[in-house]
């Protein structure tokens, strides 16, 4: 089936809720939690920021072209299933941001907290992201980057969102204090492992019982 509507028969009912709930945790998370909080990601956001901060390159666009190299990426290691999935879980991501925004965030007072919104924060991150890789989707293009050298490499995938993130946290201290770094490689730190873990996860196998 040619075209982009014929990625739709590679979604499976099972896969595609997993990666809404995923995106939707994410994003919960990200708006009550990061937005909020001083605490933040390294990743792809981390990068829009630095660029910004140093070459003046808005992240409307920067995060625009990052998108498209790493889903681009994505779709030349992971094939067509992984678009797919990926459009589920990036639509997803965007509409529950969006009615999150339409409330004020559940817990304002995590800003004087940094520690708990760096904990609370990478378990809403590890949880959604490992969902929605789980089914083989990205809601964000750093995530499908983070596959697909996983794939390549034979890296576990933990390992290499803690790699890039560390990278981005170590440049973003040319212009963000050391305090707000340190809780932030917190986060990252947790939920790298928390996707790990939830990517991996698999439920014990029932015994058959033998007649």
């Amino acid at each position: 089936r040619k075209g982009a509507g014929g990625l739709f028969y590679l979604l499976k009912p099972g896969k595609t809720v997993m990666a809404l709930l995923g995106s939707a945790i994410l994003a919960f998370g990200l708006y009550n939690i990061h937005a909020f909080s001083g605490v933040t990601e390294g990743g792809q956001l981390g990068l829009a920021l630095l660029l910004d901060h140093w070459f003046h390159i808005s992240p409307a666009l920067s995060t625009a072209i990052i998108n498209a190299i790493c889903y681009w990426v994505g779709w030349k290691t992971l094939g067509k299933s992984f678009i797919a999935h990926s459009a589920v879980a990036t639509s997803g991501f965007s509409v529950i941001y969006w009615i999150c925004q339409q409330f004020p965030p559940l817990w304002p007072n995590l800003v004087e907290y940094p520690l708990a919104a760096a904990l609370l924060g990478a378990v809403f991150v590890g949880v959604g992201c490992g969902l929605c890789i789980r089914v083989g989707g990205a809601a964000c293009g750093d995530d499908g980057l983070a596959m697909s050298i996983s794939e390549k490499l034979h890296i576990k995938i933990e390992y290499v969102y803690f790699f890039f993130d560390f990278v981005i946290l170590a440049l973003s201290l040319t212009y963000i204090p050391l305090g707000r770094i340190l809780y932030s490689l917190v986060t990252v730190t947790v939920s790298s492992k928390i996707i790990g873990i939830v990517q991996r996860f698999q439920l014990p196998k029932r015994r058959v019982a033998s007649e």
